[in-house]
């Protein structure tokens, strides 16, 4: 098999990747592509920095394994604490969400204040906010692209968001009234955008935007970070050759049927492919 050929691989803690899987299918639909997400050891986001990386260098093992070309980390916490080792160890591109996510923040807010909400393992890292001030310091480096710096980060942790969503509450009272009650403290601050900082949050777009108000723009790091995908193969040649539509395949450590049933409200289609690790990501 050609290099071009190989296929990109995609990984998270759980079913919330998908939101990535879908946007990087729409923009590359001749790519083949393999997703992991770890259903048995969901959610990420209350897990030590230690355990994380742990976690996510068995699955970029697994990955690497099958011959992927590349690797998406689909998954906020292990993006914000486990990028740099994965890519030390990887031998492919390493890709997380959290850079493209913040970048186009800086974009759209034009000086304005940022939120940006995200499980409580990627607010404490603080991740956001190091790679929103990365970008304004590159911005400011060139005089006619200067950033007024008189805004604020507002970053929330929202835990209860991932199992609501992993149990399939995407449109419940319950879901509304903890949306409320997170973002209640965002709002009084006049976000010019907010930042969906976990991949499962998408889900709950409507709902949080219904919420927080027209007036702020929503960025869904999922989106930002195909584009990054398909411009990085674009631009190094290691796009597939061919007009196929690219094929799938989704691996599980746990629980398959219920990954099928909710995978497939994710991606609005039934899922196929769908197989169980069977201990060589769990050691």
């Amino acid at each position: 098999m050609k290099f071009n050929d190989s296929p990109v691989g995609i990984f998270d803690s759980g079913l919330g990747g998908l939101t990535v899987f879908k946007e990087i299918r729409k923009i590359l639909p001749f790519e083949d592509l393999i997703y992991f997400g770890d259903t048995a050891r969901v959610p990420y986001g209350n897990k030590s920095k230690e355990t994380i990386i742990k976690y996510s260098s068995e699955i970029l093992e697994f990955l690497t394994g099958r011959k992927v070309k590349i690797v998406v980390v689909a998954c906020n916490t292990s993006s914000s604490l486990a990028l740099d080792d994965l890519r030390k160890k990887a031998g492919v591109p390493v890709f997380g969400v959290i850079e493209p996510g913040a970048k186009k923040a800086v974009e759209v807010s034009s000086g304005g204040n940022i939120a940006v909400i995200g499980t409580s393992a990627t607010i404490q890292s603080r991740a956001y906010s190091i790679a929103i001030h990365k970008e304004i310091t590159f911005l400011n480096g060139d005089k006619s692209r200067r950033f007024n710096n008189g805004f604020k980060i507002i970053e929330k942790a929202c835990p209860l968001f991932v199992p609501l969503v992993e149990e399939g509450f995407l449109n419940q009272e319950i879901t509304k009234s903890v949306i409320n009650h997170y973002l209640s403290s965002l709002i009084v601050e006049k976000p010019s955008c907010l930042v969906l900082g976990c991949t499962h949050y998408p889900m709950l777009k409507d709902l949080i935007s219904a919420e927080i108000g027209g007036n702020t723009e929503i960025i869904d790091s999922g989106i930002e970070t195909a584009e990054v995908v398909k411009n990085y193969l674009k631009k190094n040649g290691m796009l597939k050759v061919g007009a196929e539509k690219g094929g799938e395949l989704f691996f599980v450590s746990d629980d398959i049927e219920k990954f099928k049933e909710l995978g497939g409200k994710f991606l609005g289609r039934s899922m196929e492919n769908v197989s169980l690790t069977d201990g060589d990501v769990i050691k």
